[in-house]
């Protein structure tokens, strides 16, 4: 999947934080949901706009850019 036409930044949406194109769901909303406990079959109920490949593509977003964010020391 290209993430790159799944995945955008657009200055003055969301205060230009990674969103699901289409969308002002962004890559940090669908962690938290999933850190929170949610499952993506209940991601999906909950925002129709949203997909499984769409939940699975913002986690590969994320674990692809903190592979190429140094850690900080």
């Amino acid at each position: 999947m290209d993430l790159s036409k799944v995945v955008v930044t657009t200055p003055g949406v969301r205060g230009g934080k990674p969103c699901i194109a289409g969308t002002r769901i962004t890559v940090e909303d669908v962690l938290d949901y999933l850190a929170s406990g949610m499952t993506v079959a209940q991601i999906v109920a909950d925002f129709p706009e949203l997909t499984n490949e769409l939940v699975n593509a913002a986690i590969e977003f994320e674990s692809v850019r903190e592979r190429r964010t140094p850690n900080a020391s």
